[in-house]
């Protein structure tokens, strides 16, 4: 077992050149707290009939992109974020038919921070189209949905249905994205301390999130996991082992628990790595830092 633990955290190590930490998009900090701050930004409006020109005319409100920003208050009362650009379908050498073109869109489970009710991209809206953004389906009228795409002669936009609220943001808000916090640097001597920051956990090549480790005084680990899958928030707890570069840590799922045991780089504090146990199947695991 010794033996299988070894080739397991070696196997980890290989890894790191090949380790990939999704880089986050502007779009992907607006989370379900900041989505409810959006509606009501004085430079945010909400909309009853969203033309192509408006879409045209706010294309660049987040950076890199090249689509507009809107954000949707459901009819089941969940605040929706999408990424929406005017786009026409080819039928052949003489027409082509308007559609909307939605890049992403992300739905948010109520009373959440950011675990995802639904998410999609490429979703192409015809004439008559509507979308349910609590389903994250392209329904028909009889189920109601979130949003109609229409083309009423010259008269071509996007509006709400039902109870359901569309916003256009005009103005990214100034204060959301990345948090810049003290840089990290390691010591000459390693210290429980170089475990406090953000990792991006990869578990089993299975499951995969971000991680946040604090160390208490006496030794204590606390913190918070993330999944990349949906979103969805799990506590962390654990403790500095021996040696002091050594750490044990649990996420706490609904039904199950995940136990690692795994050590950290002592020459640069930039990665843990070691091997987990989930409901008896033993793994390996690595945790580059990431800095924010």
């Amino acid at each position: 077992m010794h033996l299988c633990r070894l080739a397991l955290l070696a196997l980890t190590l290989v890894l790191i050149g090949a380790s990939s930490c999704p880089a986050a998009e502007p779009f992907d900090f607006y989370i379900n707290p900041v989505l409810a701050r959006v509606a009501i930004s004085k430079d945010t409006k909400e909309i009853k009939k969203l033309t192509m020109s408006s879409i045209v005319e706010n294309d660049r409100v987040l950076p890199r992109g090249r689509a507009a920003f809107l954000v949707v208050r459901t009819n089941g009362g969940r605040y929706a974020k999408l990424l929406v650009q005017p786009a026409r379908q080819k039928i052949d050498a003489d027409r082509a038919v308007p559609m909307l073109l939605v890049e992403r869109y992300v739905t948010y489970k109520e009373g959440e921070e950011q675990t995802i009710q639904a998410s999609g991209t490429n979703l192409s809206l015809f004439p008559g189209f509507r979308l349910s953004l609590d389903l994250g389906q392209v329904v028909p009228e009889a189920l109601g949905g979130d949003l109609r795409f229409a083309v009423e002669g010259d008269d071509i936009h996007t509006e709400p249905l039902g109870k359901a609220k569309l916003y256009l943001v005009t103005k990214a808000l100034p204060d959301v994205g990345p948090k810049k916090g003290a840089k990290f640097v390691a010591g000459e001597r390693f210290e429980p301390s170089w475990f406090n920051g953000t990792y991006h956990l990869r578990s089993d090549g299975r499951r995969s999130g971000k991680l946040t480790l604090k160390v208490e005084d006496d030794g204590s680990l606390s913190g918070s996991y993330y999944s990349d899958k949906d979103g969805a928030k799990y506590p962390v707890s654990g403790r500095v082992g021996t040696p002091k570069h050594a750490l044990q840590f649990t996420i706490k799922f609904p039904r199950t628990e995940e136990v690692f045991q795994g050590m950290m780089f002592t020459g640069d504090g930039r990665a843990i790595a070691g091997t987990s146990r989930l409901q008896e199947r033993e793994a390996a695991f690595y945790a580059p830092r990431i800095e924010e």
